[in-house]
């Protein structure tokens, strides 16, 4: 198959929908490439062992070189907006004033962004969560932070005629999610834009210092190879996430005179704590992840409060490779499932890992926590035990190795800083950011303020590899937000 184009975009999560549409809508050709299926509402069918295969990178199991953390990423149309809990948060403002300052990032503060953010949430139906509408697993949240008199509040998500079944993660049946495949793509298509599922791109063609289009392969239903793609274009839009697109950076053989591609990855790890409570919680129904507690996130340079702490539960499967023990122990804790909460803490964190390429053309992440992340984290863990006793649980459990179990404030101290170590616990990776990041100086940055590419004019990024630092918290709205926010610069090299 051989396309022209004025515009292949490459991913069709956040970053990759939102600049087809926004491309297309001012009139370019537009061809958007994807290297998972394109799934109905009707095929989500609520199986841990059907979805993950179908909607996250290497089947869920994706992993630092090290295997010690699991790195979450969407394969379908949609991206990861099509498995992800509908999060919406803006970045905080003095994080954008730390990139102008420390990474010569200009034109993206937070006046310049403020009603971009305002736009992108408006377009898709952006609303909190109410009480009366979080589920009991929020809700024991909400008492914890009370009680302590810490702070937090309810969350934004963009969903509308939400069913409550609980199963975000796995794909929604109802088409409630207001997301890139819902909203965004089909005003694409509507516009003239193309949309390709099952095509991996394997290489940015470029000569001259100029990119010429990519270079793929199409999928049969059991992934292999089908069909060779080419698609001519004017330019390039990279939207394959923090992991893919530095994958076909690095594969592509693009200029990198001051090593700077696939650096700087962020992974925002994350935890699990559960609490075992005398009522049942149910917390694999509801909606989830609507309720925040922010006493513990501070995210500026060098801040000993980089914790941000939400609910978090896992389907039978998922809580079952989670809780420790074996035999009759690991029985006793899946038999309290229904009464079980759970908490995730996640670190803003400011160690720096690497994207690479492994022989077979595979992703290879490299990252270690540094101590002050891990000393982060520790804290995020004490601070959710705190919070599961305070809204009533009989008993904590930090399912590390060996495991903590608690029962009382008093004991939460005694959680040692080892709880952090990867190798200990259990730790996990939504938002992985960084790699190409964005910035004026080309010593330090891949792309340049505009989002496009230091060395190859007519390629861009659009997705969460721009971001020079950790956000801090859920980063699709940023996503939409800076691909709408740099879509026009796109349309400008085109006239060039």
């Amino acid at each position: 198959l051989r396309l022209t184009a004025d515009v292949a975009v490459v991913g069709s999560g956040a970053g990759g929908a939102m600049a087809a549409q926004e491309l297309a809508r001012r009139g370019a050709r537009v061809v958007v490439l994807e290297e998972g299926p394109a799934l109905a509402p009707s095929q989500m069918r609520q199986r841990e062992e059907e979805m993950l295969p179908l909607l996250y990178q290497e089947r869920g199991g994706r992993m630092t070189d090290d295997l010690a953390i699991r790195v979450l990423g969407g394969r379908n149309v949609g991206g990861s907006t099509v498995h992800n809990t509908c999060l919406c948060r803006r970045a905080p403002a003095a994080l954008l004033e730390q990139w102008a300052r420390d990474h010569a990032v200009s034109g993206a503060g937070p006046r310049e962004l403020e009603p971009v953010y305002a736009s992108v949430e408006a377009e898709l139906s952006v609303g909190v969560i109410e009480a009366e509408r979080q589920n009991r697993n929020n809700a024991l949240l909400a008492r914890g932070v009370a009680r302590l008199g810490w702070r937090g509040g309810p969350l934004f998500h963009n969903r509308l005629g939400c069913q409550g079944s609980g199963f975000c993660e796995l794909g929604c049946p109802f088409d409630a999610k207001q997301n890139a495949a819902k909203v965004l793509l089909p005003r694409a298509l509507r516009l003239g834009a193309r949309v390709l599922a099952d095509v991996r791109v394997v290489r940015v063609v470029h000569r001259g210092g100029r990119v010429r289009g990519v270079a793929g392969i199409a999928l049969d239903a059991r992934g292999q190879p089908r069909a060779t793609v080419e698609v001519t274009a004017t330019a390039v839009v990279l939207a394959g996430s923090a992991v893919g697109s530095a994958v076909l950076a690095g594969r592509s053989a693009l200029p990198d005179p001051f090593r700077t591609l696939g650096y700087g990855l962020r992974l925002h790890p994350g935890v699990a704590i559960a609490g075992w409570f005398d009522e049942p919680v149910d917390a694999h129904r509801g909606i989830p992840q609507s309720y925040e507690c922010t006493e513990w996130l501070e995210p500026s340079p060098r801040s000993d409060r980089r914790v941000w702490i939400t609910t978090v539960f896992a389907h039978p499967v998922g809580a079952a490779a989670m809780l420790p023990g074996f035999g009759a122990e690991h029985r006793r804790w899946m038999l309290r499932y229904r009464h079980l909460a759970a908490l995730t803490a996640m670190v803003h964190d400011e160690s720096s890992g690497h994207v690479g390429v492994r022989p077979d053309g595979r992703a290879r992440i490299d990252y270690a926590m540094s101590c002050s992340d891990r000393r982060q984290l520790a804290l995020g863990v004490r601070a959710a035990a705190r919070l599961l006793l305070a809204a009533g649980a009989r008993e904590v459990l930090v399912p590390s190795s060996p495991p903590h179990v608690l029962d009382d404030p008093g004991q939460v101290e005694r959680i040692p800083e080892s709880v952090a170590d990867p190798r200990s616990i259990a730790v996990t990776s939504v938002h992985p950011l960084g790699t190409l990041r964005l910035g004026d100086d080309p010593r330090r940055a891949v792309v340049n303020s505009a989002g496009e590419h230091h060395q190859v004019e007519g390629l861009f990024v659009l997705d969460g590899s721009l971001f020079p630092t950790s956000l801090g918290v859920p980063p699709q709205l940023s996503v939409y937000a800076f691909a709408r926010h740099l879509a026009p610069r796109v349309l400008d090299r085109l006239g060039a």
